[in-house]
């Protein structure tokens, strides 16, 4: 039989796995620069901690895990007292792969909660699985980047995880814009507008005003039950222009009615306040845009909203956040305020990848590949094999005698730069020979220059 990946699953090449890390490492510095700390949560979790967390649709999405033995013992045992799927499921499943990092963390706080010193800041990077439709850019398997922390409710968290977006996507040299938003401010439209129970629908229609416009956003809120008196007192935020102060200032006298939407601008206010004057935050190339559109996690953030999207690029979002103050009181620990990040790694990946913005040097694998020719001459190049390595430059000898040709064709597809040559005449002259295989160049170098062979390139 032919072999075959599961669908919505990959490999990733020596090359790609070296891509990856690079985006890797480049987030763990700055997580750790701003002094969140690393933690690991098993690929599976109780489906009890799972259920129920992530909506209706969220739930069927959950990859289960079959019980060990004989899972159908139980089903047939009872069967005569099982009317619908979801009392079957307990007896077939008690564990399912998680389906993203926040709900995990969430357990992990509630079950050491006397442990850790408050405010607690981790970041997480660790593959997630979700039973979606496989399409480009969305995949079964794939990998968050998430920072959190919780047990602080200071805007200056927000600030901060702005800082962090901001420094990443400038060390990847990729121009974002970030745009913010406040659930606060999104809940007081909704009550101005008088219908508080329908603010999903609301917010949903807005967020495609760009794309279809106002007379098809409008038709669509009414499909949805929004009435058209509310409409009208919704249609001048369609409107709403300029820089963000402008926007928070209209924002203020549209909102003047509702404290829950005053609230939110006074925090909007505050958030966007640190990244201005003499003493403020300074960002590296990130914008930061007021978006009244922006509606995403609805369900669980109740202030900030955050989403991270690629300057001049029609990718959708690559990162995306916000406040969310009491998460952990699904798992018994209420009151625990808390804001968190993600990055899309894959799409990040993409992106980079397509506008060749991955750089060489933080590719390269092997840098010397030190050609073999007879066992007699093995000896000497062993040593300087370990002189090499020794000194942090990444090396490795052709592991059997063969001809040179082969061995050039071995560098060349694995992206080697360079293969050395050390043979009895060299080992005699107390000489090596490298050849630069972008270039063709062959240079001839005293051993004891070795180390610094890249300068004579």
């Amino acid at each position: 039989m032919k072999p075959s990946l599961p669908k919505g699953t990959r490999d990733f090449s020596p090359l790609e796995s070296a891509r990856r890390r690079y985006i890797f490492e480049t987030i763990r510095k700055q997580f750790e620069l701003f002094g969140y700390q690393s933690l690991e949560t098993p690929a599976m979790e109780n489906l009890s901690t799972l259920t129920g967390k992530y909506g209706e649709e969220g739930d069927r999405l959950i990859f289960k895990i079959l019980n060990s033995g004989d899972f159908l013992k139980e089903v047939r045992e009872q069967n005569a007292n099982l009317e619908t799927p979801n009392e079957v499921l307990p007896l077939l499943s008690e564990k399912a792969l998680r389906y993203d990092l926040t709900v995990p963390f969430a357990r992990y706080v509630a079950m050491n909660r006397d442990k850790l010193a408050f405010p607690f800041r981790r970041y997480q990077m660790q593959p997630v699985w979700r039973a979606d439709r496989p399409q480009k850019g969305r995949y079964r398997e794939f990998w968050q980047c998430d920072a959190d922390v919780v047990g602080s409710a200071s805007l200056i968290n927000e600030a901060e995880l702005i800082q962090i977006y901001d420094r990443v996507f400038h060390a990847l040299g990729l121009p974002v814009n970030i745009l913010i938003n406040n659930r606060k401010v999104l809940t007081g439209v909704a009550e101005v507008a008088q219908v508080p129970d329908l603010i999903i629908d609301i917010t949903v229609a807005l967020d495609k005003l760009d794309k279809i416009g106002l007379e098809k956003v409008e038709e669509e809120m009414r499909t949805k039950g929004v009435p058209d008196d509310s409409i009208v007192k919704i249609r001048p935020l369609a409107s709403m222009q300029g820089s963000n102060a402008e926007k928070l200032d209209f924002l203020a006298d549209f909102l003047s009615s509702s404290e829950t939407g005053k609230q939110g601008v006074a925090e909007l206010r505050q958030l966007l306040g640190y990244f201005e004057g003499n003493n403020a935050l300074k960002l590296e190339g990130a914008e930061l845009h007021l978006d009244l559109s922006l509606a995403r996690g609805l369900n669980y953030y109740t202030g900030t909203i955050l989403e991270v999207k690629a300057r001049n690029i029609a990718f959708g979002s690559i990162g995306g956040g916000g406040r969310y103050d009491d998460l952990t009181g699904i798992f018994g620990l209420p009151n625990v305020p808390g804001v968190g990040i993600s990055f899309g790694a894959d799409r990040i990946y993409d992106i980079l990848l397509d506008a060749g913005l991955f750089p060489q040097d933080a590719i390269t694998g092997t840098e010397i590949l030190i050609a073999s020719f007879s066992i007699e001459e093995e000896g000497p190049c062993l040593g300087l094999l370990q002189l090499l390595r020794n000194s942090d430059i990444s090396a490795e000898i052709y592991p059997e005698p063969t001809k040179l040709k082969k061995q050039f064709e071995y560098a060349e597809k694995k992206g080697i730069p360079y293969l050395m040559i050390y043979g009895k005449s060299e080992v005699d002259a107390g000489m090596v020979n490298l050849k630069e295989l972008s270039s063709g160049r062959q240079i001839s170098i005293p051993v004891n220059d070795l180390l610094n062979f890249r300068s004579h390139f």
